[in-house]
């Protein structure tokens, strides 16, 4: 089975591989294949059914209720991972099968800034090491949750999103400045030459 969070990272990965991934594995080269970026776009397999993997709204990823405790393994799945119309799908060039994803499947963990005024960049990592550069390539938006709670997002390739950790949504906060966008001033950041409005000004004063 799948290494949790308290097991060692010493077994053998083939012998800690779900029955029901074997062949997702096996499309990959293996629970060592190298998470490179997979051209999952071009990729439209037959449909094989959904299989008892989540990834929860903290980023971790459990099969059949398990955590998957090895980074490698995450990323390695992160690095097949597609937003179909209907479903989160890992995908392969032989086979599709469907997983569950309780918010997005990534989260922001750290930020950089580079340069400044109009040249300044936000860049972010994701918990499985996705680099991105925020701009008009890898938008930021902003949803309201639970108790009006403000919920950043930062783009990261397809349609597969990274939530910020509430740390870096204050940390964009402290950068942020009032502009006007759409007919009435707004609070936002930029990056990249790019304005992104978190919320009307109004409401932050």
């Amino acid at each position: 089975m799948v290494e949790s969070a308290q097991s060692g990272g010493d077994a053998d990965p083939a012998k800690a591989t779900p029955a029901g991934l074997d062949s997702l594995f096996a499309a990959l080269g293996g629970a060592n294949a190298a998470a490179k970026p997979r051209p999952v776009e071009r990729w439209n397999p037959e449909f094989c059914g959904d299989i008892d993997m989540r990834i929860a709204a903290d980023g971790t990823w459990f099969y059949m209720g398990t955590p998957i405790g090895r980074p490698a393994l995450v990323k390695l799945f992160a690095s097949i991972l597609r937003k179909d119309p209907e479903r989160y799908v890992l995908v392969t060039p032989v086979e599709r099968v469907g997983i569950a994803v309780d918010d997005v499947p990534f989260l922001a963990v750290e930020m950089a800034v580079s340069d400044a005024g109009q040249d300044r960049t936000l860049h972010f990592r994701t918990n499985v090491d996705d680099v991105v550069a925020v701009g008009p390539e890898h938008p930021l938006r902003f949803e309201r949750g639970e108790g009006d709670a403000l919920k950043p997002y930062v783009h990261v390739r397809g349609d597969l999103w990274a939530r910020l950790t509430r740390p870096l949504l204050y940390d964009l906060v402290e950068l942020g400045e009032e502009r006007p966008s759409g007919g009435e001033a707004m609070f936002g950041v930029q990056s990249a030459g790019r304005f992104f409005p978190i919320a009307s000004a109004r409401t932050i004063r």
